[in-house]
C-alpha cells in the first residue's frame, strides 16, 4: 500500500473511532460494556432530579424562608452516585481521559498490545481499590458486635447515604475489574 493510500486508511479509522464513540460502549466491552453504557440514563436523571431538588431548596429556603433537611445531603448523594459511575461509563466507552503521546505514533499493531497492557494494569488497580472498598464497606455496615447497621451521615434527617455510598462504590470498582478483564481479552482475540 502506497503512503497516500495509507493516510486514508488511518482517516477513515480515525473517522470511525470519533464516531463510534458517541455510539455507545465499544465492541471489547462486551456484554457489561453494553449493560453499563444503558445505564448512564438513570444516573443523568439522576444529575437532573439534583438541579431540581437545588432549585426547589433554592425557591423553598428564600420565597418561603421554610429551608428542609434533606436537600443538601441528597443531591450530594445523587451527584456522587453519577461521578462514581461515570469512571465505568466512560471505561466501557472508551473515553477516559488518557496522554496519546506516543500511543498515536505506534502502529495499530503496537497499540493493540499497548491496550491489552493498559487493561491488564487497570484491572488489577481496580480490584486493588475493590479490595480497599470492600474494607471500607466493612466498616461502615457492620456494627462491631456483627449485626447489619448502614453508616448514616449524623444530621438531623441522618440518612443512610454515606454507606450506600460506600457499597455502591465497592460495586463499581468490582465490575470496573471485570470490565477491564474482559476489554484485555477482547483486545488480545483482536485481529489487526
Amino acid at each position: 500500500m502506497n503512503e497516500p493510500d495509507r493516510s486514508a486508511v488511518e482517516t477513515a479509522k480515525a473517522v470511525d473511532t470519533v464516531e463510534r464513540s458517541d455510539a455507545g460502549a465499544i465492541a471489547e466491552a462486551g456484554l457489561i460494556g453494553r449493560l453499563v453504557d444503558k445505564g448512564g440514563i438513570v444516573f443523568a436523571i439522576g444529575i437532573v432530579a439534583s438541579m431540581a431538588i437545588l432549585i426547589n431548596e433554592v425557591f423553598l429556603r428564600y420565597v418561603f424562608n421554610a429551608p428542609t433537611i434533606w436537600a443538601h445531603e441528597t443531591t450530594i448523594f445523587l451527584c456522587g452516585i453519577a461521578f462514581i459511575y461515570g469512571g465505568l461509563y466512560c471505561t466501557a466507552r472508551n473515553s477516559h481521559i488518557r496522554v496519546v503521546l506516543i500511543y498515536d505514533f505506534v502502529p495499530a499493531s503496537i497499540r493493540r498490545v499497548f491496550d491489552i497492557i493498559i487493561s491488564i494494569v487497570c484491572a488489577a488497580a481496580s480490584a486493588m481499590f475493590a479490595w480497599a472498598a470492600y474494607l471500607m464497606v466493612l466498616r461502615s455496615t457492620f456494627r462491631p458486635d456483627g449485626s447489619f447497621r448502614l453508616e448514616r451521615s449524623g444530621s438531623a434527617w441522618d440518612p443512610v447515604f454515606p454507606g450506600a455510598l460506600k457499597l455502591f462504590l465497592l460495586f463499581v470498582l468490582t465490575v470496573m475489574a471485570l470490565q477491564f478483564i474482559v476489554l484485555a481479552v477482547n483486545y488480545a482475540r483482536k485481529r489487526t
